[in-house]
């Protein structure tokens, strides 16, 4: 074959390889949901004439940028074949020992953090300063603050991987914000505690933890549970990420008598009674919210046989959603903000459905920061 013939071959296989996408991209239904990486598609971008005249200070918010780096990658034909293929290569082909900072060893998987971000952990104190100062000083509010470590904590460091430093992390964490005392958990939980192919936690290894968290609080824990099977395989969500073929794991989730009789509230949805376990949402998407039915910003559990007539407050993100279940014998209320969804200004004001505040802060009150490494070091979320 000349020269001239093998050049033309090539530029006819590109154009049609071109075409042909350029073709599928229009023609093809647009996913709403990304299955293998448990979160919403992007959408088209909002197309206007400020959106394309962004300047180069405001440039991640225009219209070019949100249709690359967001709505084209999310809505490629056959994204996760390639991502596989991808996968493939990058892991079997070049042995690269990661991909796009997913890593696996002895068959967890975990992403590398690497970096510690000090404006991170500055935009995280602050906002719990504000509620410390807003809603907590001088009424007679023990505040406390607990770090979740995220699974590369065990991985990262001990198998050659980048990582940061995860106790100068918790020490200038705990030093942001001397209002509150520190329950140290780290050596309460190891990497068995979590899920091989998810960010989370296991909830039936969480017992010592909860007790941890109860005892560091002034309680005195002592509770039994029953460990029931989840009849639904999960897929966490690193299993559309890491590029290899993975096995699905099980949920377990722990129940007794005081847990099955607890009155749970969604004041996102205006006040409806909901399960502590959602097995509506246990065979959904994502099966790890079945614990308090997901992401909800504000929930009550009220437990009429508590040990004790104390309240507890637990600022939260999605680790705590199967850990806080095992401290509800110990309180007769608790209340569960995300303030990662509901802004932390509007704590106190009138709830519409009771005329009562949102949260009731008020002398006695347990208040407990709860929120992992992964969360504190990446917060610009929280409100």
């Amino acid at each position: 074959m000349s020269e001239k013939i093998k050049n033309i071959v090539i530029c006819v296989v590109m154009g049609v390889f071109i075409f042909g996408f350029s073709v599928l991209c229009l023609v093809l239904p647009k996913p709403e949901f990304l299955d293998s990486e448990r979160r919403p598609a992007a959408a088209f971008p909002e197309l206007s004439w400020e959106s394309i005249m962004k300047d180069g200070r405001d440039y991640d918010k225009s219209f070019m940028k949100q249709f690359d780096d967001k709505f084209t990658p999310d809505n490629f034909p056959f994204r996760d074949t390639f991502r596989s293929i991808k996968g493939f290569v990058v892991n079997y082909v070049f042995k690269h020992t990661d991909k796009d900072g997913i890593f696996m060893e002895d068959g967890y998987i975990a992403e590398m953090q690497d970096k510690l971000n000090q404006d991170s952990i500055d935009h995280a104190a602050k906002k719990f300063a504000y509620i410390y100062e807003q809603y907590l000083k001088d009424r007679g509010i023990s505040p406390y603050i607990s770090i979740i470590p995220d699974k590369a904590y065990f991985l990262a460091a001990q198998n050659g991987y980048l990582s940061m430093d995860y106790e100068e992390f918790v020490k200038k964490m705990v030093e942001s914000v001397p209002f509150a005392d520190y329950i140290d958990i780290f050596g309460s939980v190891s990497l068995e505690d979590y899920y091989k192919t998810d960010t989370h936690w296991r909830q039936e290894q969480l017992v010592d933890v909860a007790e941890l968290l109860v005892n560091g609080m002034g309680g005195k824990y002592n509770s039994q549970f029953i460990k029931n099977t989840l009849d639904h395989p999960f897929y966490g969500v690193y299993s559309g990420r890491v590029g290899r073929p993975v096995k699905p794991e099980t949920i377990y989730y722990l129940t007794n008598e005081n847990l099955e009789n607890v009155t749970v509230i969604d004041w996102q949805s205006g006040g409806k009674q909901i399960s502590l376990y959602d097995m509506a949402k246990a065979v959904g998407k994502d099966p790890y919210d079945m614990f308090m039915s997901g992401e909800l910003s504000l929930v009550t559990i009220e437990n009429p046989n508590a040990k004790a007539d104390k309240e507890l407050v637990v600022f939260r993100d999605s680790y705590g959603r199967s850990l806080i279940p095992l401290m509800v014998e110990d309180y007769a209320k608790i209340t569960v903000v995300d303030i990662r969804y509901f802004s932390s200004v509007l704590l106190e004001t009138n709830n519409p459905a009771t005329g009562e505040p949102m949260v009731s802060f008020k002398e006695g009150q347990d208040v407990l920061f709860l929120y992992s490494t992964l969360v504190l070091n990446n917060s610009s979320e929280l409100k």
